[in-house]
């Protein structure tokens, strides 16, 4: 760790559970983001701003200008830009020394097999059901941690899905791929411009904790969030023995 380093990344070093440690594990680290809209903003920043080493992008859309109410990570100079380049151009403007590679193109499942073998820890910041079952079957058959955080209107959630854990489930347990589930889309319905900075920030903060060894994760717990009235819910998960996707990796 160079001496910049050591200054710039202080105010973690100075925490008893990170240390010189701890942010030398998040250096050398690799985190998979999916999606850099309005999720994705917070994430990519506070993953980088963090020192995550090696940090990968993966969104096929560009910059509008209904993105920039909540899409932090973008601005009006870069409307029409692909997001992952903006949101990478953000990131490095703050931490210069970041290694980010964007794909400017959608996370499909052959992508993924590839993009999430690579990686420590995924994070799910997708706006559809087929990306988040296509991210979940690629963390469940490399068995890697998997950060997904969702948010229309005013309501939020977030839960980790670690089936390094046993008896932790995956995100099929929750949500059957089979299962008829009407898509919601902010464009349709609306969404409150800071939610998503609330959902994404504690995405950031549960992948930089799985990766510096920290704390206890949301592995096996749901957060759900109403921001009308600041209230979180929180809902145990089990490990459905019979989920088509996790169940056959279990042993």
């Amino acid at each position: 760790m160079s001496d910049d380093d050591l200054l710039r990344y202080s105010r973690h070093i100075l925490l008893d559970e990170i240390g010189i440690e701890g942010q030398a594990r998040l250096l050398a680290s690799h985190a998979l983001v999916i999606g850099a809209g309005g999720l994705g903003s917070p994430v990519a920043l506070y993953l980088g701003t963090a020192g995550v080493g090696r940090i990968t992008l993966v969104d096929h859309d560009s910059v509008d200008l209904t993105n920039l109410q909540r899409q932090i990570a973008h601005n009006l100079a870069r409307v029409g830009t692909p997001k992952a380049e903006s949101a990478r151009a953000a990131m490095l403007a703050i931490n210069p020394t970041l290694d980010v590679r964007t794909l400017c193109t959608r996370a499909d499942a052959e992508l993924l097999d590839t993009l999430v073998a690579e990686a420590d820890v995924v994070l799910d910041c997708s706006d559809n059901f087929a990306t988040r079952h296509a991210v979940n079957a690629a963390c469940v058959k490399h068995r890697k941690p998997l950060v997904a955080g969702a948010a229309i209107r005013f309501d939020g959630q977030i839960s980790v899905y670690d089936t390094r854990q046993a008896e932790a489930p995956c995100y099929a347990c929750l949500f059957p791929p089979d299962a008829t589930t009407e898509e919601a889309h902010c464009a349709l319905m609306g969404v409150f411009a800071p939610l998503v900075g609330i959902v994404g920030t504690m995405q950031a903060a549960e992948a930089l904790k799985l990766l510096a060894g920290v704390g206890e994760s949301l592995a096996g717990r749901l957060l759900m969030l109403d921001a009308r009235s600041m209230r979180w819910d929180e809902i145990r998960l089990a490990r459905q023995a019979d989920c088509p996707v996790c169940a056959p990796y279990r042993n």
